[in-house]
């Protein structure tokens, strides 16, 4: 038996010129994150993460508190849904026969709650059948690679390992849905609720795997009372 930790990254910055990077709050998220997995005794015998900064960063942080040498793989197989390539390309269709949606994309400045409408909006109709694609990447091929490299992960570890794999909601969710065996219309149930550096535990021996927990932000709860200040986001 061998544990994967699925954890989001810390708070991104959205409405910054460069969303790619952990916010301030981002950061003492991903440090929490150390703390967390120090005070609970969870020691990692290596790390992945896609390549993008946010995931890394957190990955980075979340290690400091782990003894020297624990390998840090990064795999773009794990980096996020390409949310804005969706928007651009998928929300002007769906706008079309979608009034809210038409409001929402014709915004000055979007806020992250109406952002996040959009974004569900596209995400259902790119995992539907319905979808035509317009040259963007394809549902199937998203989760088959995110998919396979978790397959890898498990078969380069082996038994008795604790894995960390830092990597962003959407991942996390269809990895999740994987696992318990749900198609893609039920990802975005998954996606919108993680919260960052939430942890997900999985459980695999062999080519089994297991989900054991979801989602749990707990520590974050706890150390945002400890510290006076509130540690808990969704984006």
């Amino acid at each position: 038996m061998a544990t994967i930790y699925l954890i989001r990254h810390g708070q991104a910055s959205f409405g910054a010129a460069n969303y790619d990077q952990l916010s301030e709050l981002g950061q003492r998220q991903a440090d929490a994150t150390a703390e967390y997995l120090v005070s609970v005794g969870i020691k990692l015998d290596a790390a992945y993460s896609g390549d993008l900064s946010r995931q890394r960063e957190t990955c980075a942080r979340a290690l400091a508190g782990q003894a020297e040498g624990v390998p840090h793989h990064i795999d773009p197989r794990f980096n996020e849904v390409d949310n804005d390539e969706q928007v651009r390309e998928l929300a002007v269709v769906l706008a079309k026969e979608n009034d809210e949606l038409a409001r929402l994309m014709s915004s000055e400045k979007l806020v992250s709650k109406d952002y996040q409408k959009i974004i569900r909006a596209v995400f259902n109709y790119w995992v539907s059948n319905d979808c035509a694609h317009y040259g963007i990447q394809t549902w199937e091929d998203y989760s088959s690679k995110a998919h396979s490299a978790l397959r890898e992960v498990m078969a380069n570890e082996g038994s008795g390992k604790t894995i960390g794999i830092f990597t962003s909601g959407g991942t996390i969710a269809t990895l999740v849905a994987h696992v318990l065996g749900l198609p893609g219309e039920k990802v975005y149930e998954f996606y919108e609720p993680i919260f960052n550096c939430s942890v997900t535990q999985l459980f695999y021996s062999g080519d089994n795997v297991s989900l054991s927990y979801f989602n749990d932000r707990s520590f974050l709860q706890m150390l945002s009372l400890e510290k006076g200040e509130n540690l808990v986001s969704y984006r």
